[in-house]
């Protein structure tokens, strides 16, 4: 390949090149893909160790083959749908903690809520394509980096969670054991060995390799059961509104200022794209253009029982790193995720896994959001009045969702959205960078 084909999205390189690097775009994302349902279902009580996972694997189906589509909604794209840029899209972190109070301990009936926030919340998000540019001023670095932030403090406690024995062990003497450690730690030692010491797809798949070698040593251990497997289907058809339909206030309003959030990362994703893979800004259409296809996947994966997908900025750095453009290569990512979405056994594959061994991962993946954040906040100017916004908002946020029976005499609504933590962080943050004066120096 010549130069300009490399920097060229619409540039088909041979299948022989095409295949082994959409495949490896998919190794990337797959674990971080999966990991939101798994905690949502473990958060309101059909996850691991429940009697019944059924729910908990329509979920993974629908959280690949969801991930698929919308990935093909930005690489192929229609009209004003699709950046038409190598852009993968996978199920988000940024709003597990607006979901957990949603969800906690009320079983599968509270995905109703959150599915039916989804929808609205994705439409919402579509919308924003035709002004967020006017809008943008308002989540300078600051506010992004505080967002991220958020995002990573608040699932750290679940990966440690999950490395002791998960949820259902805790209050028991299984909740901590040396084995559970024994296997967290594999997962951990493997993946930061691949990650260092490997080359190429080995070295950007170190999670996912960790997580085999974990399941290994937990299958040596007889700590894997392979009965969700032998229960599931061959092939799965996606039903719409799986979970239901309940309009909740707190739950749509929390997804539509979630979205606002989501459309940020995603700006900043095409514009890491278009400048490491063909030195150029991108352009008001590409941006427009995913935005769109970022609310209408999060909507149309909400309408079939998955959560919400945004770009994966993992894979960003994937294309950085190869220095090839082509959107066909992701495309052909997105039809093996969409193959892999249709097939139940796959899903139940991922349930058998040991939650510790999950939790090994996740461990990495939620400090490498935190750490992400840490980025994004080196470029502020650390003044007296950015310390303080960021203070008082980090302070706030984080101590209203580890305390959240603070709220107690306030209305449902309020309790849920304050209780998230990230949003009442989010929206403090972003009328006091708007409110209070800058020095005199500035």
């Amino acid at each position: 390949m010549t130069p300009e084909q490399k920097r060229d999205p619409n540039f088909m390189p041979p299948l022989t090149v095409a295949v082994p690097l959409g495949i490896q775009h998919v190794l990337a994302m797959f674990v971080s893909n999966v990991t939101p349902a798994i905690i949502i279902a473990g958060v309101a009580g059909f996850g691991y160790g429940s009697s019944d996972t059924s729910h908990l694997i329509y979920m993974l189906q629908m959280s690949m083959l969801f991930a698929g589509i919308a990935t093909l909604f930005q690489c192929i794209g229609a009209g004003p749908v699709g950046a038409r840029l190598p852009i993968v899209q996978g199920t988000s972190f940024a709003f597990i903690p607006i979901m957990v109070p949603l969800v906690i301990g009320q079983g599968e009936d509270a995905l109703a809520a959150i599915m039916t926030g989804g929808i609205v919340g994705g439409l919402f998000h579509a919308s924003l394509s035709l002004f967020m540019g006017k809008i943008k001023f308002a989540f300078p670095p600051l506010i992004t980096g505080l967002v991220v932030a958020m995002i990573g403090l608040s699932l750290i406690k679940v990966g440690i969670q999950y490395a002791a024995g998960g949820i259902p062990a805790k209050g028991t003497e299984a909740f901590g054991a040396p084995i559970s450690w024994l296997l967290a730690s594999t997962v951990i030692i493997v993946t930061l060995a691949f990650n260092f010491y490997a080359r190429g797809w080995l070295s950007n798949a170190a999670i996912l390799i960790g997580l085999l070698a974990g399941y290994g040593l937990a299958f040596a251990l007889g700590r894997v059961s392979f009965d969700p497997i032998e229960s599931a289907g061959w092939f799965t058809v996606p039903e719409p509104f799986y979970f239901g339909v309940s309009f909740s206030t707190a739950a749509i309003l929390s997804f539509c200022l979630m979205s606002i959030v989501s459309t940020i990362e995603t700006m900043g994703d095409v514009s890491a794209i278009t400048q490491s893979g063909a030195g150029r800004e991108a352009t008001e259409r590409e941006i427009s253009g995913s935005i769109t296809a970022d609310g209408l996947g999060t909507a149309l994966a909400s309408l079939f029982g998955a959560l919400p997908n945004s770009s994966f900025s993992q894979n960003v750095g994937l294309i950085a790193m190869t220095g090839i453009m082509s959107r066909y290569i992701v495309a052909i990512g997105a039809v093996f995720l969409v193959v892999c979405g249709l097939i139940p056994k796959i899903g139940a594959l991922i349930v058998t896994i040991p939650i510790e061994v999950l939790g090994g991962g996740v461990i990495i993946m939620f400090g490498m959001v935190a750490s992400a954040a840490m980025s994004i906040l080196s470029e502020v100017n650390w003044n007296q009045r950015n310390m303080l916004i960021f203070a008082l908002s980090l302070s706030l946020g984080l101590g209203l969702q580890l305390e959240p029976e603070a709220l107690q005499h306030l209305p449902q609504t309020l309790q849920i959205f304050l209780s998230s933590g990230l949003l009442p962080a989010t929206f403090l943050a972003v009328t006091l960078n708007l409110m209070l004066p800058h020095t005199k120096e500035n």
